[in-house]
């Protein structure tokens, strides 16, 4: 049995904290969760001194596959499985050394983050808990083409998502947009039309697996809303000249459950974003403060891999960038924790610190909860039990 000692604890739900906890664990699990609790007979002790325990963090969204370069598709398309497989398995480590336990991996080649899925349900020290989509479903030429996703047409699209199925995804990802990262990509505008997208829903939803969608535009992410999609990822409800959070689509998300999965954050001191992108960042503000006031529930992404500004280990700054976003603090480790948990099917036993949950735990120096830039400072990890920072 471990015991694990700090000053504080965030339990992923409530806002007050647990003071002075003791943590008992067995077996991978947690078995009791207690303020100023003492040790059981026998216990291994971990006295983690000043620092504030968390849930282990859920990234909604990454990309393994990716190595954050400033060739990020040229180096994917020249790599072979086996060197990206490595690649993948180093970026799965990083994001583990940052306190994320689970990662939904939301865009990989050839299946290749399934085998590294395995690889992590084996050794909980190789890297964090993945939850696979396998190749985005897109266009021909379509954003992240080069992954080997494409479909065309409402059967061609319910065929590529009866593979996933068949596969084992443990999500269905599509994108219903263009992305900046493909050339030649459009991310202001659909890449499927409502009959696709409609078929890509109840496809998924035969077979009982959620189905998220790649949406930049206000268009796009109307259309996946409507179609039925259980999350929509970036979700800024991008224009040709600005952005539109339009209040029929926001309250729409709300009365049918719609999850934002919010893609916020970055390394500081990168380039200063193109002038069509730093013009639409007052609006993005805005837009965020409304879905925030509709009750749109956000979770937290880092789309880590796709660009410099965004490397794998990158996740903190997605939540601290929630709270100069106009989230508070305990919304934004809600985000990264609970609520994240539940967008991916896996609330029962993670994203929270209480009995019969899997021992995915972070230590942090100081107090989140008052300085959500505590979250950088990790000072322990363990995932499933085992110390792995």
């Amino acid at each position: 049995m471990l015991a694990l000692r700090a000053r504080s604890l965030f339990d992923g739900a409530c806002p007050e904290p647990v003071d002075r906890p003791l943590v008992t664990v067995e077996d991978g699990r947690i078995v009791s969760v207690e303020a100023h609790g003492a040790p059981p007979p026998g216990a291994t002790v971990v006295d983690l001194g000043d620092t504030t325990l968390l849930p282990g963090f859920v990234d909604t969204h990454v990309h393994l596959a990716f190595d954050a370069s400033d060739d990020v598709v040229g180096r994917v398309r020249r790599a072979g499985d086996a060197e990206l497989l490595d690649r993948m398995r180093a970026a799965g480590r990083a994001a583990l050394a940052a306190g994320v336990t689970t990662v939904r991996d939301l865009g990989d080649r050839g299946y290749l983050s399934l085998r590294l899925r395995e690889e992590t349900a084996a050794d909980p020290t190789a890297g964090p808990r993945v939850l696979a989509a396998g190749p985005p479903v897109t266009t021909p030429g379509g954003h992240c083409w080069f992954l080997g996703g494409q479909a065309e047409g409402v059967e061609g699209v319910r065929a590529a998502v009866r593979e996933r199925a068949e596969r084992g995804v443990d999500v269905v990802k599509v994108m219903v947009t263009g992305g900046d990262l493909t050339p030649g990509s459009d991310p202001y505008r659909p890449q499927y039309g409502p009959a696709e997208l409609r078929a890509a829903v109840r496809e998924a939803h035969r077979h009982e697996l959620p189905i998220t969608a790649h949406a930049h535009a206000a268009s796009g992410i109307a259309d996946a809303v409507a179609a039925g999609f259980d999350s929509v990822e970036h979700c800024f409800f991008l224009t040709d000249d600005g952005v539109d959070f339009d209040r029929r689509v926001l309250d729409e998300m709300v009365r049918a459950g719609v999850v934002a999965s919010l893609t916020l954050g970055a390394l500081p001191g990168g380039p200063p974003p193109p002038p069509r992108i730093a013009q639409r960042i007052p609006g993005l503000a805005a837009g965020l403060a409304a879905m925030r006031q509709a009750g749109v529930t956000t979770v937290c992404g880092s789309d880590s891999g796709v660009f410099p500004v965004k490397p794998h280990g990158s996740y903190p700054y997605s939540v601290v960038a929630m709270v100069e976003r106009g989230y508070t603090p305990v919304e934004a480790l809600r985000a990264a924790t609970s609520t994240a948990a539940r967008l991916c099917g896996i609330a029962a036993h993670k994203g929270c610190l209480a009995p019969g949950y899997d021992a995915d735990v972070v230590a942090v120096t100081g107090d989140p909860l008052t300085g959500i830039e505590a979250v950088h400072a990790v000072a322990a990890v363990f995932r499933g039990g085992a110390r792995v920072v």
